[in-house]
């Protein structure tokens, strides 16, 4: 067997460390800015919605909203309709720092593949489209959020 999964996985902590070097320059953490671009689409969602849209559970998400509620980053709304359920909601700091987080992950992109050609990276994004579908009929339900809260 090849060197894939050593080379995957040394550029996948590679990758998270950059980009969570770049976004905690906006005091936010990776993972974090998943929930914030997910709640700038579209804000008010519930943890359990928002969960499904990252594929993670739903505990990882009010895990990761109390550490944002706290940073400042959200709030929490009870429902208006159904007071059982709490919405988040995105604050003004959030929303200024989601467009530089952008712009850190779009410069990370571009360090990161440098050297390949339009081909190459259009293969690359196609082959890891489907390592990811082969893996997730596999692969029980993983939380990447909550490795880094």
């Amino acid at each position: 067997m090849g060197d894939f999964i050593a080379l995957f996985t040394r550029a996948s902590k590679l990758m998270r460390g950059a980009a969570d070097a770049g976004m905690s320059r906006h005091g936010v953490r990776v993972g974090q800015n998943l929930v914030i671009d997910a709640l700038a689409r579209e804000d008010g969602l519930t943890p359990g919605e928002l969960a499904q849209r990252l594929h993670v559970t739903t505990p990882t998400i009010v895990k990761m909203a109390t550490r944002m509620e706290a940073a400042g980053l959200l709030t929490r709304r009870r429902d208006e309709k159904d007071a059982r359920l709490v919405r988040l909601h995105l604050t003004d700091r959030a929303r200024s720092v989601d467009s530089r987080i952008d712009d850190e992950l779009r410069r990370l992109e571009e360090r990161a593949t440098a050297d390949l050609t339009r081909e190459e990276r259009r293969h690359l994004e196609s082959a890891l489209t489907k390592i990811i579908r082969n893996l997730e009929e596999i692969a029980p339900a993983t939380d990447e959020a909550a490795e880094v809260d």
